[in-house]
C-alpha cells in the first residue's frame, strides 16, 4: 500500500512540470503527507488546474465518511470488480502529485525500517488516482481521492509487496483524457521502471504524522 509520501518541490516548478495554467490551491512543502489530509491533484475535468482533494475516497453513495480511512488505496487488478471504483475508472480519474513515497521494509527481527523511494532525477511525478464527490450533511461538496497500487518493481519488491502506480510522464495526459477507452487507461497502470528509481533509509520520525519537516527525507545510511 501507499500510506505516506512527500511533495517538496517549488510551486512554480510544479506548475511548469505538469504544464498547469491556474491553481485553486496554494502548495507548501510537505514531508509527511498522510491519509485524511488535503493533497495536490489534477482532475480530469480541469486538467490545466492545480487543485486539491482529501486523501481517502468517500464514494458518493456512502452514508459514513469514515470509510475514507479504509480507501486510501485501490488495487489496480480489481478496479473493474469493485462497485466503488468501477464507474470512477471511466469518468473520474486524477493525478495525485508527489516527489517521493515512503514504505516500511520488514526486517528479520520483526522491526520495520522506513525507506524513501523517489525518481533518480528527483523530479515530481504523478500517482494514478481516482476521485469522487461526497455531500456532507450540511450540503457541502467534498472531493476525495485514492491512490492506485500495483505489483512492485525490482527495486521495491525487497521493501514492500505493493507499489503505488507512478505514471510515466508521457502517459499522464492519457490517464486524464476522458475520451480514452477503459481498456487503454488500464493498460497504463504498470510498475515504474526500477532503473529510474532509488531508495534509501530515513529516520523513524516519519512514523508519526506529527512530524513534517525536511529532516524526514535525510538519508540515515549516507548522512
Amino acid at each position: 500500500m501507499c500510506g505516506r509520501y512527500t511533495l517538496t518541490v517549488d510551486p512554480a516548478e510544479l506548475m511548469d512540470r505538469f504544464d498547469l495554467k491556474t491553481a485553486d490551491v496554494t502548495v507548501a512543502p510537505r514531508y509527511n503527507v498522510a491519509p485524511s489530509q488535503s493533497v495536490a491533484v489534477i482532475y480530469d475535468e480541469s486538467p490545466n488546474t492545480l487543485s486539491a482533494a482529501k486523501w481517502g475516497l468517500i464514494p458518493s453513495w456512502s452514508k459514513d465518511p469514515s470509510i475514507g480511512y479504509k480507501m486510501i488505496n485501490a488495487r489496480s487488478e480489481t478496479l473493474l470488480e469493485k462497485p466503488s471504483y468501477r464507474g470512477l475508472v471511466k469518468k473520474r480519474r486524477c493525478l495525485i502529485l508527489a516527489d517521493s513515497l515512503y514504505e516500511w521494509r520488514l526486517n528479520e527481527d520483526g522491526s520495520k525500517t522506513p525507506m524513501r523511494i523517489q525518481l533518480k532525477s528527483k523530479e515530481a511525478f504523478a500517482f494514478a488516482g481516482l476521485w469522487d464527490v461526497w455531500k456532507t450533511p450540511e450540503g457541502e461538496r467534498l472531493k476525495t481521492c485514492t491512490i492506485i497500487t500495483g505489483e512492485p518493481n525490482e527495486l521495491v519488491a525487497p521493501i514492500h509487496n505493493r507499489l503505488a502506480i507512478i505514471l510515466q510522464k508521457d502517459v499522464e495526459r492519457d490517464w486524464l483524457d476522458r475520451n480514452n477507452e477503459v481498456g487503454h487507461v488500464l493498460s497504463l497502470l504498470k510498475p515504474y521502471p526500477s532503473e529510474a528509481m532509488m531508495a534509501y533509509e530515513v529516520s523513524k520520525k516519519v512514523n508519526s504524522v506529527k512530524n513534517d519537516d525536511a529532516t524526514l527525507i535525510a538519508s540515515i545510511t549516507n548522512p
